[in-house]
């Protein structure tokens, strides 16, 4: 079964580039789920700056290994996009390279086709402003493009302009693969120097005994808005999926006098491109090595729940699932908005929530003694190795009224195990013996 939805616009006759997405349901994926993803890749294709002519779906018991779709389907796609002068139909899922290779034989050699994931780092090579950020998307666009070009041969020249082939790396993408190897050797060698540098920045914050509190969430979630609204960040903020690419910090000081370091990180989305995660691991550390989350949730998206449980799933493949964290649920000033459903994770039943608006800047003052307790409060086990050269460090322990489990002084360093707020571990991280581990959460 199949079905044709055409939009009714004229933008494709006005230079704005227009596509077919096509989407499939199949016993493990149902109609409604394959509905909603078309839905999203609808709202990516707007990101890039594109416009849908038509969506097509299809359900059949499983995918076609050639062509995903089958033939008569591919046909009758070619058709409409000869009839139409579409040029571009993108697929919402991860196609192979024969897959694409066959569907382009198929669908026609005018005619660009590319998968979900291709889609979304051409919107990341949109974005991208810093020299770090063009390495990474340059880097997972070779990665995961030039398999899927190989085999075009001279065609591949036609790679100029336009969704799914924009990027820093365009030019070495119509390179022969041996070049192509050598350019990634260098990006990554590159990003490794970048790499370095973040890492000594990271540490000189560290050093400054500040807690760290990075916003996460699902890409749109309201994470930048939130950043703007408490330190003027000054962060593009547009309701566009990956409006934020590169992260920022700034430092801000909570009511009770609190100085912390916000973080303002790149948003998730399902089905992200593993070459992405391996290409952006750096700036995702920002996340997994704060010392508190704030987990933005767009309460008003009908998809909340699915996007808190991609956002959750992430979280716990970066090492981050069992931080101490604050569910931020925005946009609650909104008619649409959901606040009433359970959160998700083991200790669901003592997650802390808020219900803002980050735009209008209702529930802010709630956030804040939140996460205020939070820092105070949330505490957990950790052991300190400080050499004797460093025992007045020890104070810091006493001051931030750590429970001291046990201490050994040894002929070199003070070995300590104590329970301590997330202000006193940020202010020892230097001498914190599992910095990056998944830290054992400790109830009062």
């Amino acid at each position: 079964m199949a079905f044709f939805e055409q939009h009714d616009i004229l933008d494709h006759m006005k230079g704005v580039p227009s596509a077919v997405l096509v989407g499939v349901s199949t016993r493990d994926v149902s109609t409604e789920e394959a509905e909603r993803g078309l839905d999203e890749l609808e709202r990516l294709l707007d990101t890039a700056g594109g416009v849908v002519f038509a969506r097509v779906m299809q359900s059949r018991p499983t995918l076609d290994p050639a062509t995903v779709i089958g033939s008569g389907k591919v046909e009758e796609i070619a058709s409409l996009c000869k009839e139409n002068e579409i040029e571009l139909v993108i697929f919402d899922m991860e196609l192979s390279p024969a897959q694409i290779r066959n569907l382009e034989d198929g669908i026609g050699k005018d005619v660009r086709v590319i998968d979900r994931s291709m889609l979304i780092l051409d919107i990341f090579a949109l974005h991208a402003t810093t020299m770090e950020g063009k390495v990474q998307v340059e880097l997972a666009q070779l990665k995961y493009t030039a398999p899927r070009l190989s085999g075009h041969g001279t065609e591949m020249s036609r790679l100029g302009g336009g969704i799914g082939t924009r990027g820093p790396g365009e030019s070495q993408l119509e390179s022969d693969r041996r070049h192509m190897q050598r350019r990634i050797r260098a990006l990554e060698d590159q990003l490794e120097e970048m790499n370095k540098n973040r890492r000594t920045m990271r540490a000189t914050r560290q050093r400054s005994g500040i807690p760290t509190v990075a916003l996460v969430g699902y890409t749109n979630a309201g994470k930048s808005t939130l950043l703007n609204r408490l330190t003027d960040a000054g962060i593009l903020a547009e309701n566009k999926l990956f409006a934020t690419l590169d992260p920022t910090t700034r430092q801000y000081t909570l009511p009770s006098g609190d100085k912390i370091l916000l973080t303002d990180t790149v948003g998730f989305i399902r089905k992200l491109p593993h070459h992405l995660i391996r290409a952006f691991r750096s700036t995702l550390d920002e996340a997994a090595l704060s010392d508190i989350l704030l987990i933005m949730i767009d309460a008003s998206d009908p998809e909340c729940r699915e996007q808190l449980e991609c956002t959750e799933a992430l979280l716990e493949e970066l090492g981050a699932a069992d931080k101490p964290k604050l569910y931020v649920f925005n946009q609650c000033d909104k008619p649409e908005a959901q606040t009433a459903f359970p959160l998700p994770g083991k200790s669901a039943g003592q997650a802390e929530a808020v219900f803002i608006s980050a735009k209008t800047g209702q529930g802010l003052d709630e956030l804040l003694t939140k996460l205020t307790a939070l820092i105070h409060g949330g505490r957990t086990r950790a052991t300190f190795v400080i050499p004797n050269a460093k025992q007045g460090m020890l104070s810091k322990l006493y001051a931030g009224g750590a429970s001291i489990e046990e201490i050994d002084y040894g002929a070199e360093a003070v070995t300590v195990t104590a329970v301590v707020d997330a202000a006193t571990r940020g202010a020892l991280r230097d001498f914190d013996t599992c910095p990056q581990r998944a830290r054992e959460e400790w109830e009062d």
